[in-house]
């Protein structure tokens, strides 16, 4: 029986304000989050400054080891927006004015006077790429092969997430099932690794807290097979029980 693809992407950020701190990245969440609902797995993340032969070398080491590359971030109209030059140069391409995005900002444009030189330069794209639609401001996001080219402003880049729905070849989504219970991890070790053993298909991950004084964890089940899912924290929540702690279902 031949196993079915699993579908991986990761995602580059890129930006000096995100390795400075002065900015908190919001869009690993929702990347990762749009990839399962598509089927496919963010399998790697990793943020670059805004340096072009850094970006350009992580777009080759991260297109060519996963399905999909997605970046956010350096696509504005200032000259320190250097992602799609990186990109380009990544490629070995050229940087053009794609003549639909210039359509698009010039009609948007139109009632302020026309537009810019600033604004024109979120119209470039490596030579060959596609739009990715951005119904919120108008300057789209930019496809070139496997590597998708999102805003890094969190807003943007969730309509350019939107824009694609649908339209990526993946697997099937990850079910999640969540079991709380007040027991510190190191007590209830053993009783994970015989649960997910026992449930083939379904991996379990441990989440601890400490709350109102007291210590336990979250249990996450996670697998293709919602049935599986449920099944394995079913089974979960009886094994936890008859260990003397009550199961949560949903959490803690």
């Amino acid at each position: 029986m031949v196993e079915p693809k699993v579908w991986t992407a990761a995602l580059l950020v890129i930006g000096d304000e995100i390795l400075s701190g002065r900015t908190q990245d919001k869009n690993v969440g929702q990347v990762a989050a749009w990839l399962n609902r598509q089927g496919i797995r963010l399998a790697e993340v990793r943020i670059v400054p805004d340096d072009q032969a850094r970006i350009a070398d992580a777009v080759n080491a991260l297109r060519s080891a996963y399905d999909y590359l997605f970046t956010t971030g350096g696509i504005g109209p200032t000259h320190d927006d250097i992602t799609v030059d990186s990109i380009a140069a990544a490629f070995g391409v050229p940087v053009v004015i794609h003549p639909e995005a210039r359509r698009i900002l010039e009609r948007d444009d139109e009632t302020r006077g026309g537009v810019t030189d600033a604004r024109l330069r979120m119209a470039r794209v490596p030579e060959g790429a596609e739009l990715i639609p951005n119904p919120l401001s108008g300057a789209p996001g930019v496809r070139l092969g496997n590597v998708l080219i999102l805003a890094g402003v969190p807003t943007l880049a969730a309509h350019m997430l939107e824009a694609l729905d649908g339209t990526l070849e993946g697997g099937r989504p990850m079910v999640s099932v969540t079991i709380g219970a007040l027991a510190a991890e190191s007590e209830v070790a053993d009783l994970l690794r015989e649960t997910e053993a026992a449930h083939e298909g379904v991996a379990i991950g441990s989440y601890p807290f400490g709350k109102d004084g007291h210590y336990g964890a979250n249990f996450v089940i996670r697998s293709e097979d919602g049935a599986a899912a449920e099944q394995c924290a079913a089974d979960l929540g009886r094994r936890l029980a008859d260990a003397g702690y009550d199961a949560v279902p949903g959490g803690i």
